[in-house]
This record gives C-alpha cells, sequence and structure tokens, in this order.
C-alpha cells in the first residue's frame, strides 16, 4: 500500500493514551481528507468499525498494521501514523499527549485539524 499526505516537514501529532492507541504505538496526524491520498493497495485494506460504526479503522490485510483510518473525533478528515511515513520526509515531530483514556471529555479540542 502507498499513500501520500500534504503536511509540513515539521509535524505537530497527538500521542493518545489510550488502549488502543498505546499498545499500538500511533502518533496522530489528523489532516483534512483533502491533503490525503490512497495511491494503491485499496484491495489489500480491511476495515473495522466500534460501537458507533464512525471512525472506520483500516488495517493492512497482510502485515496488520495500520497507517491511516477516519478518526470519530474528525470524521471529515483522515489520521495518518505519523510512524508509517517515508523515512527523510519528516524533519521532526512536535508530539503532543492527548488524553484518549477520557476520550468522550476530550475529542472536541481535535475537530480543528481535519479543517483546511
Amino acid at each position: 500500500m502507498r499513500f501520500e499526505v500534504d503536511a509540513p516537514a515539521r509535524l505537530q501529532v497527538q500521542d493518545c493514551n489510550c488502549s488502543l492507541c498505546r499498545m499500538s504505538g500511533f502518533l496522530h496526524l489528523i489532516v483534512p481528507a483533502s491533503r490525503f491520498r490512497l495511491l494503491s493497495g485499496a484491495g489489500d485494506l480491511s476495515e473495522y468499525t466500534f460501537n458507533t460504526g464512525v471512525a472506520k479503522h483500516r488495517f493492512c490485510r497482510a502485515c496488520g498494521v495500520k497507517s491511516f483510518y477516519i478518526p470519530r473525533s474528525n470524521p471529515d478528515g483522515v489520521d495518518v501514523n505519523a510512524r508509517c511515513l517515508d523515512p527523510g520526509t519528516v524533519e521532526s515531530l512536535d508530539i503532543e499527549a492527548f488524553d484518549g483514556v477520557r476520550w468522550e471529555d476530550n475529542a472536541g479540542t481535535l475537530e480543528h485539524l481535519s479543517r483546511i
């Protein structure tokens, strides 16, 4: 699978402390959907949804890696795992802690990230 995301070389990402993100090591780079392009491998993806069905968690069928997904906090955007970006394309990461354990109380602080 290959994808592109329009983002600055210096990224601001969120490190969520919920059990799913903590165990998978996902570093969140939420962008507007218009800044994300899936170049190849759409047929290699499997999708899982939780309770509300809003978030679309997409995994590689071959290796199980979740490189990106449609987040419930920003269904109009795409959440890219910054750890899945090509080496050399990221100059620096500014990592912000995000309290996903109390997601319902904090999700609103992410809404602006998927706006152009």
